[in-house]
């Protein structure tokens, strides 16, 4: 089982914890119709295509209680924080209630038959098991278990799910139930959904990752070794396959068996590299994480552009009606056309995005050029502004050629207010982002803390030699 060595911080600040960042919504917390129903105990179970008969759904019971624990945690108003925990302690009971003990672990049942839409191979009888379920369900027992409302006797008996659930990622798949292998090279897979065989299955990225989050949890409640050895492992595989999750300029695989591109995933990629980048602590993940923003950008990004004297070439590309990619349409090219001003200029801008095949591009909504892209270009076309920050924790190191280069204090709206030329050897940055057109890091020490230094003027720790 190949390790590397990555080791835990828990001790990150209570936001940057699993599952903070998804709270459950009030006007979610008791869904009546829809996929998702609860029944009048709160528990919540699917009901594939909308049907009268609801079924166990381990992931969608697990993130929903969890959803609500994050609410939990933040909400003020009295009536609705006790519903919120009331409705993740429903799913717990559940789970408990209809857990099966084999090979000395628990194992958490789909109740429903399942076949996979695009993925070949991923075909289900009731009951089913699932790595990403089996993950999930640690962080929601632990996370209950932490809660000051909860009795020291049900505190014991979440711990007590915790550890059985933990048991079922440690047995490989040998007999069954199993949900994780390690493949021929050593690389262990907690497997999302696994196969009908041993060492089959679908090799799916997001709910390796999610599944690790409830190793984080135990670990960070228990300090166990042995949950935090089997991280190391996971984290070591995520680490090596990078270059394969990764679909260079473009959105990323869901999984290594069919390798799909996955643009709804790609986003949840982003995020999930970013939390493994807090709880290793390790340059790696937040390499990755710059690698896949710079493959595909969140589009949800619009401003100025700003628009240099002389010429520019203008496209039009076969999009959905908002510019967004369509798969039926695939951002082919339908007219170009040339323009040229004679001094500079600016037009508003309603999506920043990468056009599939080509590099990124800003559509202009309004003036002359109204629904003609532009490709962004740093010193001649480019959006006003700092988009698309990724905060790092811990901050990186960065290292400088030893001879003065141009560093910059910027405003929001991309207004530069201060340029220095600083000599950099070895420094530290505490976030990257996109600052008029390019990628900076911003400096986060000495004189020139809070100062942007072009990305392609230092190299970061981790940053591959060849993108």
């Amino acid at each position: 089982m190949n390790q590397t060595g990555y080791r835990l911080a828990t001790d990150l600040p209570e936001p940057m914890l699993p599952w903070r960042d998804r709270p459950t919504r009030w006007e979610n917390v008791s869904p009546s119709t829809g996929s998702y129903r609860l029944t009048s105990a709160g528990e919540y179970l699917y009901y594939p295509d909308g049907g009268a008969i609801g079924h166990d759904h381990p992931v969608g019971q697990a993130q929903f209680g969890l959803g609500c624990i994050a609410s939990y945690r933040t909400e003020t108003d009295a009536t609705r924080r006790a519903l919120f925990l009331t409705r993740a302690r429903a799913q717990a009971e559940r789970l408990i209630a209809r857990h099966v003990e084999a090979r000395g672990a628990w194992w958490f049942p789909y109740g429903f038959d399942f076949t996979h839409a695009v993925h070949t191979g991923v075909d289900y009888q009731a009951p089913w098991y699932s790595g990403m379920a089996q993950g999930e369900v640690i962080s929601l027992f632990v996370q209950l278990a932490e809660l000051d409302a909860v009795s020291t006797e049900d505190r014991a008996r979440y711990m007590a799910a915790a550890e059985g659930a933990l048991a079922s990622l440690l047995v490989h798949d040998e007999a069954e139930p199993w949900c994780v292998n390690v493949d021929r090279s050593g690389f262990v897979w907690i497997q999302e959904y696994p196969g009908a065989t041993p060492g089959a299955g679908d090799y799916t990225y997001n709910g390796m990752i999610f599944a690790m989050f409830g190793l984080y949890d135990y670990v960070r409640a228990t300090g166990s070794e042995v949950a935090a050895d089997l991280y190391d492992a996971c984290a070591t595989m995520i680490a090596r396959f990078v270059p394969l999750l990764r679909n260079q300029r473009w959105v990323s695989y869901y999984c290594q068996t069919h390798r799909i591109p996955a643009p709804t995933y790609h986003q949840h990629h982003i995020n999930l590299f970013t939390q493994l980048h807090r709880q290793t602590g390790s340059p790696d993940f937040a390499e990755a994480v710059d690698r896949l923003v710079d493959d595909f950008p969140a589009p949800g990004v619009s401003g100025t552009v700003r628009f240099e004297a002389g010429s520019h070439v203008l496209y039009q590309f076969d999009t959905a009606a908002s510019g967004a990619w369509s798969s039926s349409k695939g951002d082919a090219l339908l007219e170009s056309k040339s323009v040229n001003f004679t001094r500079g200029t600016s037009a508003p801008a309603s999506m920043r995005r990468r056009i599939q095949g080509r590099g990124i591009y800003f559509l202009i909504s309004a003036g002359a050029y109204a629904g003609w892209w532009v490709g962004e270009n740093w010193s001649r076309a480019y959006l006003r502004g700092i988009f698309l920050p990724t905060v790092y924790r811990p901050e990186r190191a960065l290292t400088g050629p030893g001879t003065p280069v141009d560093v910059y204090d910027v405003a929001a709206d991309g207004t530069v207010t201060s340029t220095q030329a600083v000599t950099i050897t070895t420094a530290t940055c505490d976030r990257r982002a996109i600052v008029n057109g390019r990628p900076h890091f911003r400096l986060s020490g000495g004189d020139e803390a809070g100062y942007w230094v072009p990305a392609s003027a230092v190299t970061a720790d981790a940053e591959p030699a060849v993108s």
